[in-house]
């Protein structure tokens, strides 16, 4: 009998409900429920063959490709733990995510098999290209056709995440963390059914794209059509192509969506609901996207720390535009003071968040778990308001985290790289107003005495070290960075040139 402890049962039960039906499609590439469960089965295999133990992490570096699904539910379906790994991702990044989680194996796309075998040599990992002859090396493993046995406070997934200070930590999401925001997700906010295809462009080595499209598709049986890169004319082909009656995506997709040339062409009556997350969605882009496609658009709020869905607008209330809605069910959700108390209705407040999609803590750091959950809520770093109905709107973050197209930059990881070059005295990273982008990595630099370089050499520096959407594009030269009366650098103070406002 398969426990239901473990994610990956969902996948077994769809499969038996469902043998023929799309789970996964890229294009033309389609894997029926019945090869998902089959193809996972194999992957289970061959990492138990290798001498994978339940609770051993295992990274995957994919893009959305449907070997994503199979290595996702493949290591869950062993007992291990997955750790989601971007493929833009440099050496240097690869190996300290391994070496943190102290994984023992990465599955990493053929694309980005360089820096990954680099990062992988340097941590003591194993890597395994997922390429030509992938599909043979599955074939050669005896499926485990069972699932590992796993409670609901075993670790099912490990995702990487940052505030502005110090390196990278691994939120643990639970297997009941997930399966529940799942089924929050599915059940209460989009109602999806058996025939329902939702868009999967959202990366699903985050939060997002896991949670609301892979786990919440394979839960009740439905489809995942995948976009491995956002083009704004190839999605509105797949969109009405393959009939997409759910949209998840950041606002700059919406807005992109919005601006493609002949996107009233496209036959897209078959979308029934849109879901943006990620960032604040204006509500000029959501009003604009409306009238163009006539689908509603459903604005929610979460982290990665909470599996992520926290608060949504559901479907069945008043909806506020420029709202983050209220808070899902089984979830508690404050606007609280720096001390925890609550602040008065259309106060802002820090976001404080209880309930069972927050994680089980920081993998490996206690400290970092007590601070950021010091009395069982969770401290967001995001500042808010309430109203009078119980609806939230974020404000602002507290965090200086730069949100760039919906990819998550933490400015203390670049400024760190800044401060490796060798003509660099001082660094500050921030997020600079972009209008396609939502933000764009600027940083203001402060050279040391007697040493020259040109803003777009530090560029180049950084570029070769970091993922491609961490970069600065902005770079500008300073004298001396503002400092308050400690000497801490005043971000709020620092302006690229040009920018008056």
């Amino acid at each position: 009998m398969t426990p239901t402890g473990n994610l990956a049962a969902n996948l077994v039960r769809s499969a038996d409900r469902y043998p023929d039906s799309p789970a996964v499609r890229l294009d033309d590439v389609i894997l029926s429920y019945a090869a998902l469960d089959t193809s996972s089965a194999r992957a289970a295999g061959l990492l138990r063959e290798r001498g994978m133990r339940p609770g051993d992490r295992v990274a995957v570096m994919l893009p959305n490709v449907p070997e994503f699904a199979v290595l996702y539910y493949g290591i869950l379906r062993a007992g291990g733990v997955v750790v989601p790994m971007n493929p833009l991702l440099k050496e240097r990044e690869v190996a300290y995510y391994l070496g943190d989680s102290d994984a023992r194996w990465i599955f990493a796309w053929h694309g980005c098999a360089d820096d990954a075998g680099a990062g992988a040599s340097r941590a003591g990992a194993t890597c395994v290209i997922v390429g030509a002859g992938f599909g043979d090396l599955l074939g050669s493993a005896t499926p485990f056709t069972d699932v590992a046995d796993r409670t609901g406070s075993d670790t099912a997934v490990i995702l990487y995440t940052s505030g502005t200070t110090g390196q990278p930590k691994g939120a643990e999401l639970t297997h009941a963390n997930l399966s529940t925001n799942v089924d929050v997700f599915a059940t209460d906010l989009v109602q999806l059914e058996p025939h329902d295809v939702i868009f999967g462009g959202l990366p699903l080595f985050h939060s997002f794209g896991q949670t609301c499209g892979l786990n919440a598709a394979v839960s009740v049986g439905a489809s995942l059509t995948l976009v491995p890169r956002f083009e704004a004319g190839k999605v509105l082909e797949v969109l009405q192509r393959d009939q997409v009656t759910i949209f998840e995506g950041v606002p700059t997709m919406y807005v992109a969506l919005l601006g493609a040339p002949d996107h009233d062409k496209r036959d897209l009556s078959a979308l029934r609901v849109c879901v943006s997350g990620g960032a604040a969605l204006p509500v000029e882009v959501m009003r604009g996207f409306e009238r163009a496609f006539g689908c509603i658009i459903l604005e929610g709020y979460g982290l990665s720390e909470t599996s992520p869905v926290a608060s949504f607008n559901h479907p069945d209330r008043i909806r506020k535009p420029g709202s983050i809605g209220t808070p899902i069910r089984g979830v508690d959700m404050r606007v609280a003071d720096e001390w925890g108390k609550d602040v008065p209705a259309g106060e802002v407040g820090e976001i404080v968040i209880r309930g069972h999609n927050v994680m089980k803590g920081y993998w490996r750091r206690a400290d970092a778990t007590a601070e950021a959950i010091p009395d069982g809520w969770f401290r967001s770093g995001d500042l808010a308001r309430v109203d009078d109905d119980g609806y939230f709107f974020i404000v602002d973050r507290r965090k200086d985290m730069i949100i760039r197209g919906g990819y998550n930059v933490y400015p203390r990881e670049i400024e760190e790289v800044l401060y490796e070059h060798p003509a660099v005295a001082e660094a500050a990273v921030i997020g600079v107003p972009d209008a396609s982008l939502g933000e764009e990595v600027g940083a203001a630099v402060v050279l040391k005495p007697g040493q020259t370089t040109t803003p777009e050499k530090i560029q180049e520096y950084v570029k070769g070290q970091v993922a491609a959407y961490k970069y600065p594009r902005r770079v500008w030269l300073l004298d001396a960075l503002p400092k308050g009366p400690t000497g801490k650098v005043l971000k709020r103070e620092i302006r690229p040139p040009g920018d008056e406002s």
